[in-house]
């Protein structure tokens, strides 16, 4: 059976404010995961606070998925949108991440003000297509 790819974006915050080695141990497990699932994505980090794209065969997002759910590091996990798609907007990438933390919103090529916005799940919620605006302003400055 061929599943059908899909497009999950979930927001969700860190249980703990995450180090920078934190940070970069769950973007090598993230990683090595999905290239053994054939998922592709992106993570975004700002001040506690995750949003991020899978994309591949509906029963590997839904399975990684339910595994974020009861992940310890991860709470307040919230369903953005989620659609099925033809292709990947998001395959380049294992697992591509950026720490806004570090990052200086001007840097960013296609940078809007909406970049100084509420980074938070409630935000992305009330209107889906900022969540996928954001991760898609990142993804075209990462090439």
């Amino acid at each position: 059976m061929n599943d059908k790819l899909i497009q999950l974006i979930y927001a969700s915050s860190a249980s703990d404010l995450m180090t920078e080695e934190e940070l970069l141990a769950l973007l090598e497990q993230s990683r090595e995961k999905n290239a053994r699932l054939n998922l592709t994505g992106i993570l975004l980090y700002k001040s506690g606070n995750f949003l991020q794209v899978l994309e591949g065969p509906e029963s590997a997002v839904t399975e990684l998925y339910e595994t974020i759910k009861k992940d310890e590091r991860h709470a307040n996990i919230l369903t953005i949108a989620t659609k099925e798609i033809k292709e990947r907007d998001f395959g380049d990438w294992k697992m591509a991440f950026a720490n806004l933390n570090k990052l200086d919103p001007a840097s960013v090529p296609g940078y809007s003000e909406f970049l100084n916005d509420p980074f938070d799940g409630k935000y992305f919620a009330e209107k889906p297509s900022r969540a996928f605006a954001f991760l898609k302003v990142f993804k075209d400055g990462m090439r």
